[in-house]
C-alpha cells in the first residue's frame, strides 16, 4: 500500500498552526511528519500533541525547517512573508509542494517566489476556503456584468489579533473585481479613507476594513447603484475550514508539474 503523503506545517504554535496539525493528524489521506517553529520558541523539541495541551502525535516541533521538509511531499504554511519565502526555497530543494497561506505578501515578495516555483509546486491563495473562492468568481462575473455606474467596496472584518489589511481575502476579492471591470487594482484602489476625501471617484474600488474580538473572517462585496443595491457575502465561523482547504491544495499539488498555482486551479475554477 502506498504510504500517505507526509505533511509539514510550520508556525505550528499558531492558531492556524494548530487547527492545520489537528486536521492533518485526523485525516485519512495525508500523515503529519513534521511541525516548524522559531529557533528558541518553547515548543521546540516537544511532541507537539502535548504542547497542544492533548495527547502525544509521535512529531516533535523544531526549528530546522530543511531536516522537516526533507521528509515531506507537502508543506503547509501560515507564517509571515519573509519566513515564507526562506521556506519557499528550502520546499524547493525537498521538491515539496508549498501551499502558502501567509497574507500580506508585497507584490516584490510574491515575485521572489518564482526561482522556487522552477522546481517544485507552490499553490498560494490569500484564502484556502471553498466559499471564499466561489465567491471571488462571483465578483468577477457580477463586475464584468454591471458598468461604473455601480460602485465597489470590498468590506471585511477579522479578529483583533490580525496584522494586515486589507487582508488577503480582500485583495483577492479587489483583484476579481478589477479584472472583471478590465481595470488595474493598482491605479484604482481606494485603501484609506480619512478627513475631507472628496467625492468618491467613478470607477474605483473601495476598502473598508474592521478589526475587533475574534471574528473569523467576514467579507462582503457591495455594488452600489443609483436606487439598489448587489451585496455578495462569506461568512467563516470556523477556522477548520482554512485548515481542510489548505491540505486539499497539499494533495492536490502531488504529481503536479512545477510552477505557481491558486485554489482556483485546486477547485477546478480557473
Amino acid at each position: 500500500m502506498t504510504e500517505l503523503p507526509g505533511i509539514v506545517v510550520t508556525g505550528a504554535s499558531g492558531r492556524m498552526g494548530q487547527m492545520l496539525i489537528e486536521t492533518i493528524s485526523a485525516s485519512d489521506k495525508a500523515r503529519l511528519v513534521g511541525a516548524v517553529e522559531r529557533t528558541g520558541h518553547e515548543w521546540v523539541g516537544q511532541d507537539v500533541g502535548v504542547a497542544m495541551g492533548g495527547a502525544p502525535l509521535g512529531v516533535a516541533a523544531t526549528d530546522d525547517p530543511l531536516e522537516a521538509f526533507s521528509k515531506a511531499q507537502g508543506v503547509i504554511d501560515f507564517t509571515a512573508p519573509e519566513a515564507t519565502l526562506e521556506f519557499a526555497g528550502l520546499a524547493a530543494q525537498a521538491r515539496a509542494v508549498h501551499v502558502i497561506g501567509t497574507t500580506g505578501m508585497e507584490a516584490a515578495q510574491i515575485a521572489r517566489l518564482e526561482p522556487a516555483a522552477r522546481h517544485a509546486v507552490i499553490v498560494r491563495a490569500g484564502n484556502m476556503s471553498l466559499g471564499v473562492n466561489l465567491l471571488v468568481k462571483l465578483t468577477q462575473q457580477v463586475a464584468a456584468a454591471l458598468d461604473e455606474d455601480f460602485d465597489i467596496e470590498v468590506i471585511e472584518a477579522h479578529h483583533h489579533h490580525k496584522v494586515d489589511a486589507p487582508s488577503g481575502t480582500a485583495l483577492m476579492l479587489g483583484q476579481a473585481a478589477a479584472e472583471g471591470r478590465g481595470v488595474s487594482l493598482e491605479t484604482h484602489a481606494d485603501n484609506t479613507r480619512h478627513g475631507i476625501t472628496g467625492a468618491r471617484e467613478r470607477g474605483h474600488i473601495g476598502f473598508s476594513n474592521i478589526r475587533g474580538g475574534d471574528i473569523v473572517g467576514e467579507h462582503d462585496v457591495l455594488f452600489a447603484g443609483m436606487g439598489e443595491r448587489i451585496v455578495l457575502r462569506h461568512l467563516a465561523t470556523d477556522r477548520a475550514i482554512f485548515a481542510r482547504g489548505a491540505l486539499k491544495a497539499a494533495l492536490w499539488g502531488q504529481g503536479r508539474n512545477p510552477g505557481q498555482y491558486d485554489m482556483m486551479d485546486v477547485l477546478g475554477l480557473s
